[in-house]
């Protein structure tokens, strides 16, 4: 049975911050990837709001996403959604479901 930790985040960006939003969580894909423990990182869009995202990331354990909460690059678009997001981001952690 597999320990990897998979992350729904959510972002939904004040009026006229969609396209800073896209950038900001684009921006974190090649750092995050690098990062030991990381398997995957990928924002999306919803294609019918475009004010809203997400970010489906895989890790392999709870201590690789807590080291990836302490890097500046987290620390970097953390500070930035402040600014942006019209409310808090939502994180869902999820595991595997035992056969």
């Amino acid at each position: 049975m597999s320990n990897t930790l998979t992350i729904v985040a959510g972002f939904r960006a004040e009026p006229g911050q969609e396209e800073r939003l896209r950038q900001e969580l684009n921006a974190m894909i090649e750092p995050s990837l690098a990062e030991e423990g990381c398997l995957g990182y990928q924002p999306y869009a919803d294609p019918e709001r475009p004010d809203r995202m997400i970010i489906v990331e895989e890790w392999a354990d709870d201590a690789a996403l807590v080291h990836h909460f302490s890097l500046p690059h987290f620390k970097h678009v953390a500070q930035v959604l402040e600014e942006i997001l019209a409310e808090p981001f939502t994180l869902r952690r999820l595991t595997d479901v035992p056969a």
